[in-house]
């Protein structure tokens, strides 16, 4: 009997140890969750941020059904294999990024555009089509695309020139 006495205080001692253990290590990542729970603002759903990412998805939908519909234009408008889907996008970005001066991630591009058995001189044709327009407003990225773009289905777009807004005159001056 006395044998039977050592095993049960010994199982006793162990599960209390190991609950002991457990209970520390929920304390522990009870108390690193705390920070996070915090900043979260607590369980609640959120719901006005939920509202606000309702327009983003609509914006982000119709992002991607306007590049797709550009892509489909591009089939549509070249013949050969500058009108295939990839050389569309991989080369569109290659311009972009020549444009911007990121001359490394332009050729690590170029490589893929290469790969794809895309035409190289249409890159050069669309960037030459892309110099010879005006300045774009650094401050909008689409007017960057959409010259891109319009440069991608027709390299020799003609230069378009610059049009100076008219100078107003200010009351009580008259031009001689």
């Amino acid at each position: 009997m006395t044998g039977g006495f050592k095993i049960s205080i010994k199982m006793r001692s162990l599960s209390s140890r190991s609950m002991g253990g457990v209970c520390v290590a929920a304390s522990l990542i009870l108390a690193g969750m705390a920070p996070a729970f915090a900043q979260s603002g607590g369980a609640n759903p959120q719901n006005g941020k939920a509202a606000e990412n309702k327009p983003a998805a609509a914006d982000t939908a119709k992002e991607s059904q306007k590049k797709i519909n550009e892509i489909a234009e591009a089939r549509r408008i070249l013949s050969g294999p500058a009108g295939n889907p990839e050389c569309v996008w991989l080369g569109r970005r290659v311009v972009s990024l020549l444009w911007r001066d990121d001359l490394d991630t332009a050729f690590r591009h170029l490589d893929l555009y290469d790969r794809f058995t895309c035409p190289s001189a249409h890159i050069q044709a669309t960037f030459r089509c892309l110099v010879r327009q005006p300045n774009i407003d650094p401050k909008s990225p689409e007017s960057l695309n959409s010259r891109i773009h319009s440069c991608w289905l027709d390299p020799e777009l003609p230069a378009t020139t610059a049009q100076a807004p008219e100078s107003q005159s200010q009351p009580g001056t008259e031009k001689q």
